[in-house]
């Protein structure tokens, strides 16, 4: 494992070190103790198990209202039922010291590419009002900041490789509200929005005119109707999914592959479909002339992202997908030395499947089988094996299957090692920000280690600690990894139990696109599998690196640094949940941009909850209430608080200046 340069709490420790030295003995002593009680608060300010605020106040109030113990008068029977909050298990080192088992990407990310500091601001007193306006944007209503900033996008030197449909994120975060479509209105719940949505809210027909005639979309009156077609399967999804399991009964959906990464998604209706097989899909595609394709399927209530394979590694960590699939997804995998397809082996489980749906694997036109041709070399030198190559009545397509290798046994023998093995310093995990590489990554050989074995199938694999999760390592908050592990599970269960389920007043069937934008375990998203919803765990940049663990236990997830927007179309989210988030994120980037993209990707009426100080719900509530949004819950006890608050249809006015 790669880790990252020495950071600056590295340096301030060494000085502090040297200083000791001329102290008298009585002094350095003393120094020791205040920088010892020092790191104690820093580390249980940091991050947090899930207290339990069961049966929070039913009225709104502000936190400082709350009464200490020694003030408060003598309770009667109408009174809201004491909260009884479990002490917080808090980490055993601060993040940045951390290093073994849980490097962050910050960390990982270092030698690749420097991180910038353009808007790396740490937060300042919050004003007394904030004069909301609109933004103004050629993007209008789908402005998404990191990958709509055309200023940066015209000094492109070249697009040769989808430079242009990358991140390029604004030196300072925009301050602005993304204006809503005219017409718009409450999406379509699940599961009829997969079907259809309202026109007015992505009011966008390009793909109609492109695709139509494959099944993808079509305008029905005030709906976009979604036939469940593609490129690869007009005659429907379901028939398409289940012609890749007899083709290659192991794929096993919803057992054995419970976790699936789909390129070139289109409007993602292959992944919206794996749901009925219990498969979670992660489906992207880039913002490009193939418009709003992303935003489609986040309205139909299907998990995806926009994103293109271009020059960077894609935000997931190695070897975690359990099927990767593309279905004419014009990626071209067998240029430039296969560094696309190579990227996909980097992502790819040891032992998983690649299934590719294109023309070259069932036209016979020059061109397909040049494609073909070294498409079949290239995969041979990266030792995939193809399992079965076959074609559909029903489409009229055709699929190949690889599979990748589970041993180095296949590198080990090449006459010609092409494309090479990777170097020892680069780590198949470091994702955010990192160029791509044309090589491939030894498998593991112990099997006490990621990657060695195929996880339990689903469902098992949810409930049950990763074997690879060793107790002879502290977890997040301290406690033995795999006992970490399990306790921050039946603490989520609890809170979602006691709290969640009742006491907020949440309408769950509402509720269908949900993200927790500090995953840590994915402990959150696990407590709610029960609920018909999906959810993006996040895992900010300066975190531990858990991303591997929530993959492992049938879940899914991205890499975030929330000093930038997140890449995704506005109003995408249902519901979002910050545990101990906002205090951090403020020490590095002002929280008024923070909430800017909460805002930008909440949809109108859709919920935030806020776990963290009661120093930050504080700011947190009063920007919320700035921007007209009400307030249903703010609670605290022992300087934790609960905030709870619901996202209004308000914009303002004014719009600012161009941008």
């Amino acid at each position: 494992m790669a880790f990252g340069s020495h950071t600056r709490l590295d340096v301030r420790r060494a000085q502090q070190q040297q200083h000791s030295s001329f102290c008298s003995p009585s002094t350095a002593a003393a120094v020791l103790v205040a920088l010892a009680l020092v790191a104690v608060w820093m580390a249980s300010s940091t991050l947090v198990t899930p207290a339990d605020f069961q049966n929070p106040t039913t009225t709104t109030r502000h936190p400082s209202q709350n009464q200490s113990p020694s003030t408060a008068r003598p309770r009667n029977r109408m009174d809201p039922v004491p909260v009884t909050v479990q002490p917080p298990a808090t980490e055993t080192t601060r993040e940045s010291d951390r290093q073994g088992s849980w490097p962050t990407q910050a960390a990982q990310s270092n030698s690749d590419t420097k991180d910038t500091p353009r808007n790396k601001q740490p937060q300042t007193a919050s004003p007394s009002s904030y004069a909301w306006k609109l933004c103004n944007t050629e993007a209008g209503p789908d402005y998404i900041p990191c990958l709509d900033n055309l200023q940066a996008i015209r000094k492109l030197r070249t697009t040769k490789h989808y430079e242009h449909r990358e991140r390029h994120c604004p030196q300072h975060p925009p301050t602005c509200l993304v204006p809503l479509p005219e017409g718009y209105t409450n999406p379509i719940r699940w599961p009829n929005s997969r079907d259809q949505i309202w026109y007015n809210n992505v009011p966008h027909t390009k793909l109609v005119e492109y695709k139509g005639h494959q099944n993808w979309v079509k305008v029905s009156g005030e709906y976009l109707t979604f036939p469940g077609g593609g490129t690869q399967f007009k005659h429907g999804a379901l028939h398409y999914i289940d012609f890749i399991q007899e083709a290659k009964k192991d794929i096993a959906w919803g057992k054995r592959t419970r976790v699936v990464l789909d390129v070139g998604c289109g409007v993602a209706s292959f992944g919206g479909y794996l749901f009925d097989r219990d498969v979670l899909t992660m489906s992207f595609a880039p913002k490009d002339e193939h418009e709003a394709q992303v935003q489609f399927a986040l309205e139909r209530g299907i998990p995806a992202i926009s994103a293109v394979m271009g020059t960077k590694r894609l935000p997931f960590p190695g070897r975690v997908f359990d099927v990767v699939h593309c279905a004419r997804c014009r990626v071209p995998w067998h240029i430039e030395g296969g560094k696309l397809l190579l990227e996909l082996d980097r992502l790819l489980r040891p032992g998983g499947y690649f299934v590719w749906s294109a023309t070259p694997v069932y036209q016979k036109l020059p061109e397909d089988v040049e494609i073909w041709e070294a498409m079949s070399t290239l995969t041979r030198s990266m030792c995939w094996e193809m399992v079965n190559k076959v074609k559909d009545r029903v489409n009229r397509v055709g699929i190949a299957i690889f599979r990748k290798p589970t041993d180095n046994s296949c590198y080990e023998a090449r006459s010609a090692a092409n494309p090479p093995i990777c170097g020892e310093y680069d780590d198949p995990d470091a994702a955010w920000n990192v160029s791509l590489q044309s090589c491939v990554h030894r498998l593991p050989t112990d099997p006490a280690i990621r990657g060695s074995q195929w996880p339990e199938e689903w469902p098992l694999r949810l409930e049950r600690p990763p074997y690879w999760l060793k107790n002879s390592e502290a977890g997040v908050y301290g406690k033995p990894a795999a006992e970490d592990f399990q306790e921050d599970y039946e603490n989520w269960k609890r809170v979602i139990s006691n709290s969640y389920m009742n006491d907020l007043g949440i309408d769950w069937s509402a509720v269908r696109n949900v993200m927790d934008m500090k995953g840590v375990y994915g402990g959150f998203a696990a407590a709610l599998r029960d609920l018909k919803v999906w959810v993006m765990n996040v895992i900010p940049t300066d975190s531990p690196d858990t991303l591997p663990i929530i993959y492992e236990r049938g879940l899914f997830g991205i890499y975030h640094d929330w000093c930038e927007s997140f890449s995704t179309y506005p109003r995408t989210y249902d519901l979002l949940h910050a545990n101990h988030l906002f205090s951090k994120i403020k020490k590095r980037c002002k929280l008024v941009g923070v909430m800017v993209e909460v805002d930008r990707i909440l949809r109108p009426e859709g919920r935030l909850i806020v776990r963290d100080s009661m120093e930050t719900i504080h700011e947190v509530e009063f920007m919320a209430k700035s921007l007209h949004w009400e307030v249903s819950k703010s609670y605290s006890q022992d300087n934790e608080g609960l905030l709870f608050v619901q996202k209004a249809m308000w914009r303002p006015k004014e719009v600012e200046s161009k941008l």
